[in-house]
């Protein structure tokens, strides 16, 4: 199985924030619900569940930067996608709370 890589809600930010993500793709694998209340934008929403149906939506020759709420869907999302060939992952630390966190934003 491939591996991936892991990055700090802060560095996630940094890098968004001087718009060094977009030859990736921010692929945020929370439930639509969850999206509406707090999202950032030019990010793409696939809930986890819908991930194995939706696999030719995914580029393969660019980063994937997963997030979540808190880093749990992420790092399945993360651990699925590896074992299906995908190999430059990186799963956002503590998620959206984090990221929220570091905005100074209240996510729960």
């Amino acid at each position: 199985m491939n591996e991936y890589a892991h990055i700090t809600p802060g560095e996630f930010l940094r890098k968004y924030d001087r718009g060094e993500l977009k030859n990736g793709l921010v692929l945020d694998v929370r439930e639509p619900f969850e999206w509406d209340y707090y999202h950032l934008e030019n990010t793409k929403l696939m809930p986890l569940q819908s991930i194995p149906a939706s696999l030719g939506e995914l580029p393969r020759d660019r980063t994937i930067y997963i997030v979540c709420a808190h880093g749990v869907r992420s790092e399945y999302a993360c651990r699925y996608l590896a074992a299906q060939g995908y190999e430059d992952l990186v799963n956002v630390l503590g998620g959206m709370a984090a990221i929220a966190a570091e905005r100074g934003f209240a996510y729960d």
